[in-house]
């Protein structure tokens, strides 16, 4: 996200002490909050990604739910937009990523309940 830079005003007109306190805010925008608020945007970027892929999921179970599929043959993104074919032979569990690198098998209700309330702190 770009910021928007306001116009420039010419202070040369005034007196120095007004140029001089200017100078200061300005400074004080460009150096620190600039760089903050780019940081803050960063990482609600990265919350709303996880947030999205959470619920990506919780539509997945909602599928396998309505369906009532007992497997499941779907295709899997490796990255970089390359998909690979996948059979899953029994759709009553799912991992589900919890943090830290790690991986937790769940049954599908208790998918649900997890990403309800991961998605419910995330919002936080």
């Amino acid at each position: 996200m770009d910021v928007v830079k306001p116009p420039q005003v010419d202070f040369s007109k005034y007196p120095p002490e007004i140029q001089s306190a200017v100078q200061k805010y300005s400074d004080f925008i460009n150096d620190k909050l600039e760089p903050d608020l780019k940081k803050v945007l960063e990482l609600r970027d990265n919350i709303y990604t996880r947030m999205s892929e959470y619920l990506k999921l919780k539509t997945h179970i909602d599928t396998i739910r309505t369906h009532e599929l007992e497997e499941l043959e779907t295709k899997i993104d490796l990255g970089s937009d390359f998909f690979v074919k996948a059979f899953v032979p029994d759709t009553s569990f799912v991992y589900v990523n919890v943090g830290f690198g790690f991986h937790l098998q769940m049954t599908l209700k208790e998918a649900d309940t997890f990403i309800d309330e991961k998605v419910k702190h995330m919002e936080k």
